[in-house]
């Protein structure tokens, strides 16, 4: 097992969560190159430490141990791990792709399925924890793999995160953890800000209700987390704007 600057590990999608995630890894002295069409995120990147930056990761492709989508949704890891010029083709075989966008189950198992034919390894591995942990490397990971995908990938899952479940090996547990895990924390953000649009009809400082909540039984990290913008009067996008579970297609399989 390859470890230290000796492990080179690909991180495509420089957002919130996936900023964090490579600045991680480099922190965790591993060889980091980065993607994404975003110049400034990939400037960001080369200017703390990453091996090297591009807007198409089959650049440097052919050098990673280990390849890390964190991009929007199940179209964008498809486009590009086997669109024109996709990614897939240039990895080196027995290259592990670790997919931890939100998608359906279906999804995973098709990319799994897709990876193999070019002798690539997946784990299906969402994760959780916002960019704040993301960049602290104590995201949560939610996976589902082979064994060796799990062990091939030990760098960068050290580097990135403060707790890893372990699902099972079919690819799709991981991705279905993430959609249940989606519902509940949509739940608690539609109720968390219904519990504020009520405080404020009803002439309650919206400060002092937060307070309240926050040093209650009430309280959920999503609460705590997302109402505290409401009370700041900041709306500004801090991801994606995307419906938090990505629409029926995720859900309706379950039902």
């Amino acid at each position: 097992m390859k470890m230290g600057s000796e492990y080179h590990v690909g991180v495509v999608g420089l957002g919130s969560m996936g900023m964090g995630a490579a600045l991680s890894c480099v922190r965790a002295g591993l060889s980091t190159w980065g993607a994404d069409l975003n110049v400034r995120a990939c400037e960001t990147l080369k200017k703390s430490g990453a091996c090297g930056v591009s807007d198409n990761a089959a650049v440097f492709a052919e050098k990673l141990d280990a390849l890390l989508l964190l991009v929007v949704n199940a179209a964008q890891v498809k486009q590009i791990l086997f669109g024109d010029n996709g990614v897939a083709r240039h990895l080196k075989p027995g290259t592990v792709v670790m997919v931890s966008s939100t998608i359906a189950s279906a999804d995973a198992q098709e990319i799994a399925t897709a990876l193999a034919a070019f002798d690539l390894d997946m784990l299906d591995a969402p994760v959780s924890g916002g960019a704040i942990k993301a960049a602290d490397g104590e995201m949560t990971v939610m996976a589902s793999g082979s064994d060796n995908a799990f062990a091939r990938l030990e760098p960068v899952l050290d580097a990135i995160a403060g707790k890893v479940y372990r699902i099972g090996k079919e690819p799709g547990l991981g991705a279905t953890v993430k959609i249940i895990h989606q519902l509940l924390a949509g739940v608690h953000i539609a109720a968390g800000a219904e519990a504020m649009a009520l405080a404020a009809r009803a002439g309650i400082p919206l400060d002092v209700m937060y307070d309240v909540v926050t040093h209650a039984a009430g309280n959920s990290w999503m609460f705590e987390n997302r109402m505290r913008h409401v009370v700041d009067g900041d709306y500004t996008a801090k991801s994606a704007l995307l419906q938090i579970v990505g629409g029926d297609k995720l859900i309706i399989p379950f039902c």
